[in-house]
């Protein structure tokens, strides 16, 4: 037996926590018809002052799989869904599934071309869209048998959305407006009853390192990762969930929609995040729990209305998609009071693989410098392997693989080959770090990141953890370039903190004299910002 095999993460578990999790659900609409059973008049979902009831949301989803079905859709079918977090989106995956289809999740934010290789990869019957990104792309639609477009105007109780965002509602031509369409009122449907592995959702993933492929993630896998949440957490039944990461991510789908349909509870959106809006919506709704990118919670730090008080309501307050450096977390921590907990895992694990326990501080290695990502979670196994897949000891570096009951079908479209990131009904997650003895698990970086100089490994999460702790440094990222003489050199991309001055000479510099010779950046340039997905990830593709 090797050190993974006897699961020292149990160890740490807090009390009442077991190895195993009992399904309560089968799959997402089980959980929704149990909270519509329970209390059909109860608060569904908060949005810019109005609410939403759960019996609003059955009547709405049947009307829209009523409209789906009248045009041909069938079970498996795909409708494409391209709308932010709006009470659209809850609506078109309760409709796919009663109409016995998979809800394709496209980002409102891809461009005309990425939207065209999205459809081409997950052929729609139907498509759910944003009126004013169907303005964009219209005439790359196709022959798509049903389009409906939402507004992000639509179902919104005050003009605090038209105020921050500046939207406003877009004419479109051949199309059945969401509104219209939900207006005569619920119709008869015959309901699907999706089995646990028939496909639920196709998750695109971040595109960090290549174009976005489509994860096939059941029913059975979304049940679990929502559960997952809750009995970690110990959020009880009714407790209001903010959602600040976007629902057409796996982080804000789990996170905050399927988590919500399994507490029963009242799910808080806002269109896109806007840090004066966050602070407007814990005021309203006091939520209990969220789970968002690190830099979602640097801007909330940020923000002029930043204080514990401020913040008190949200309890469990959970971070995922890139790695927190402790002293970013501590200052988070200083401004808004609480605990920054990380969650780990990737779209084709449904979410969470990690979590660090409630109230619990994350240890952090005293070697690298990282922050625990937390402890692998009910029915999960997770390793650390070398080249050749054979497990390593702990405080070995290697990549890290997980398996359990949240690791996706496959890939849409793709077979899952020696190549594939899924194959064996595991997930080889490209992310390299190491798991200590007491089985806390730690990410050091993307093993396609790694940097060759000279024959000399550098980690860039090295360097950027000695350029973070300058006081002017707000972000940055580091990256290989080719260098003729040592094959690989490295170059520092740098955000400066508002107002602080800092020279790339003076950054240079100030590695050099912390870091070993083949280590420090022998370029660095100074930028606005990093790009960085819809969810936070770090894009170094474009970087290089």
């Amino acid at each position: 037996m090797n050190a993974y095999e006897s699961r020292p993460w149990l160890a740490n578990y807090p009390p009442g926590l077991s190895e195993h999790l009992d399904l309560e659900f089968g799959s997402p609409l089980e959980a929704f018809d149990a909270a519509l059973a329970a209390a059909p008049d109860a608060p569904a979902v908060h949005y810019f002052g109005a609410t939403l009831s759960w019996a609003d949301l059955d009547a709405a989803s049947d009307a829209l799989a009523h409209a789906l079905g009248e045009h041909g859709f069938a079970a498996g079918d795909r409708l494409g869904i391209a709308v932010q977090n709006e009470p659209a989106i809850i609506l078109g995956l309760l409709a796919a599934w009663k109409a016995g289809g998979v809800a394709a999740l496209i980002s409102p934010m891809y461009k005309r071309s990425e939207f065209r290789r999205a459809l081409d990869d997950f052929t729609p019957t139907a498509l759910l869209i944003l009126d004013e990104v169907h303005a964009e792309v219209a005439d790359e639609l196709g022959s798509i048998g049903l389009v409906v477009t939402a507004s992000p105007l639509d179902f919104a109780g005050s003009d605090d959305l038209q105020r921050v965002f500046d939207v406003s509602r877009v004419a479109t031509a051949g199309t059945v407006e969401l509104l219209d369409l939900i207006g005569t009122g619920s119709r008869a449907i015959t309901r699907h009853v999706p089995a646990p592995d028939d496909v639920a959702v196709l998750a695109p993933t971040s595109g960090t390192t290549g174009p976005p492929k489509g994860a096939k993630l059941t029913h059975r896998n979304l049940a679990f990762s929502a559960q997952a949440y809750r009995t970690w957490t110990g959020l009880e039944l009714g407790e209001p969930i903010l959602c600040m990461s976007p629902i057409f991510h796996v982080t804000g789908l789990v996170g905050s929609v399927m988590l919500a349909l399994s507490l029963r509870s009242p799910l808080v959106l806002t269109h896109r995040f806007d840090a004066g809006l966050i602070f407007d919506a814990v005021r309203a709704w006091r939520p209990a729990f969220s789970v968002a990118s690190i830099t979602a919670y640097i801007a909330l730090a940020d923000h002029p209305d930043a204080s514990p008080e401020a913040f008190e309501s949200l309890r469990l307050r959970y971070s995922g998609g890139a790695p927190v450096l402790p002293d970013v977390a501590e200052r988070i921590e200083e401004r808004l009071g609480g605990m920054i907990h990380n969650v780990y895992g990737q779209t084709e694990s449904t979410s969470p693989t990690h979590m660090v326990p409630p109230g619990v501080p994350a240890p952090v290695d005293p070697e690298t410098g990282a922050l625990s990502v937390g402890l692998p979670i009910f029915d999960t196994m997770a390793r650390v392997v070398d080249e050749r897949g054979e497990p390593l000891p702990p405080g070995n570096f290697g990549e890290i693989v997980t398996a359990g009951p949240q690791i996706a079908a496959g890939y849409w479209g793709q077979v899952d080959d020696d190549g594939s990131a899924l194959r064996n009904g595991e997930m080889r997650t490209g992310d390299v770090g190491f798991m200590d003895a007491d089985g806390w698990f730690y990410v050091i970086d993307r093993s396609n990141d790694l940097i060759n100089a000279s024959g000399y490994k550098i980690w860039p999460f090295e360097i950027e953890q000695v350029l973070q702790s300058h006081p002017a440094v707000l972000e940055t990222a580091v990256v290989g370039i080719p260098d003729d003489y040592r094959g690989e050199s490295t170059r520092a991309y740098v955000a400066l903190q508002p107002g602080a001055e800092a020279t790339p000479t003076e950054l240079i510099e100030y590695c050099r004299e912390r870091m070993a010779a083949y280590k420090y950046p022998r370029e660095v340039e100074i930028v606005g910002a990093l790009p960085r997905s819809a969810t936070g990830k770090l894009l170094r593709r474009e970087l290089r």
